[in-house]
């Protein structure tokens, strides 16, 4: 019964640490493509197409 109960509590600890490492992993991709949005000057092909990229995940999912 003891074992069952601390199975569950760690069970709800762990989902509650990968939903926090989620938002973590989510602003800092937001943080990323804010930069890049920022920048004045053309973007390298490369750095265009990883907007893109953080732009589809962000917000076409």
């Amino acid at each position: 019964m003891a074992e069952a109960k601390a199975l569950s509590e760690f069970e709800g600890m762990w989902s509650m640490k990968k939903e926090d490492m989620a938002m973590k992993e989510r602003l800092t991709k937001m943080k990323l493509l804010d930069s890049l949005i920022a920048k004045q000057e053309p973007l390298a092909e490369y750095k265009e197409a990883l907007k893109r990229k953080l732009i589809n995940e962000l917000f076409c999912t």
